[in-house]
C-alpha cells in the first residue's frame, strides 16, 4: 500500500506545511541560496534545478510513495525549505499504514534554530499518529552528521542504530559512493510522551518569542 492523494495542509505557529507544487519551485530555489554551508550531507538543489525537484517529487506523489510538503513562514508566505513523509508500509492485512518516514527535509539558513524544525516535526508525527494512526515514523541520517542526529534526536526520536552501506552519500567529491545511515524511529505507545514533550518545548519557544528573546534550543536540521 502507498500513499493516496496529497497531504492536507499542516499549519502551526511558525511554519505551514503545503503539498509541494511547481508554484514553490521560485521560493525554493531562493531560500536554498541563502547560505548552502549547512547542506554539506544533504539533498538540497542548486537554483537552476527547482523545477526538476519539483517535477521529481510530484512524480513520486503521483505514484504513491511520497507525500511532500513545501515548509512557509505563516507570518509572511515565504517559503523556507521542504519536507516529505516517504516509504509507506502497510499492516500485514494490507489495509492502512503501519509506518511511514520523514526525510526530504532541508531548511533555508535563516529558519535554521528558530524552532521551525521542532515544530514541522511535530506536525508530521501528529498526522502519522493521530491521522494515519501509524504504529512507527522512521528518521534517517548520514552517521556522519552529527547536528542532523542532534536534532532528530531533541525532537524525541530514539537512535536504534547504524546502517551500513545503507544508501547515496550526498556529501561534496563522494558521487556514486555509499554512505552509513543513522536510523531513529518514534513509535505509537511513545507518541503521548513525545507529543506532551514537544508541546512544552514549542510553547517556551512562542514564550520567549513573544518576550523578544532568542528562540533557545530550537535545532539545526542537516538531514
Amino acid at each position: 500500500m502507498g500513499f493516496t492523494g496529497e497531504g492536507p495542509v499542516l499549519e502551526g505557529a511558525f511554519v505551514r506545511l503545503e503539498p509541494l507544487g511547481h508554484h514553490h519551485a521560485a521560493g525554493l530555489a531562493e531560500a536554498a541560496e541563502e547560505r548552502r554551508d549547512s547542506y554539506g550531507f544533504t539533498w538540497v538543489p542548486g537554483r537552476d534545478a527547482f523545477a526538476a525537484y519539483v517535477d521529481g517529487q510530484l512524480g513520486r506523489a503521483a505514484d504513491g510513495t511520497v507525500v511532500p510538503y513545501a515548509q512557509v513562514d505563516p507570518a509572511t508566505g515565504r517559503v523556507i525549505g521542504a519536507t516529505a513523509f516517504l516509504d509507506p508500509r502497510p499492516w500485514p492485512s494490507g489495509e492502512g499504514l503501519s509506518a511511514v518516514e520523514i526525510g526530504y527535509t532541508w531548511l533555508a539558513a535563516s529558519a535554521q534554530g528558530t524552532g521551525v524544525n521542532a515544530e514541522s516535526k511535530y506536525l508530521l508525527f501528529r498526522h502519522a499518529f493521530e491521522s494515519w494512526e501509524v504504529a512507527r515514523v522512521d528518521l534517517k541520517s548520514d552517521a556522519r552528521n552529527a547536528r542532523s542526529r542532534a536534532a532528530i534526536a531533541s525532537v524525541g526520536a530514539s537512535f536504534e542504530g547504524v546502517l551500513r552501506n545503507h544508501a547515496r552519500s550526498w556529501a561534496p567529491g563522494e558521487d556514486g559512493r555509499l554512505r552509513d545511515s543513522a536510523v531513529f524511529s518514534i513509535i505509537a505507545t511513545e507518541w503521548p510522551e513525545r507529543r506532551a514533550a514537544l508541546e512544552e518545548r514549542l510553547a517556551g519557544i512562542r514564550e520567549r518569542r513573544a518576550s523578544g528573546g532568542a528562540p533557545r534550543g530550537a535545532s539545526r536540521t542537516r538531514s
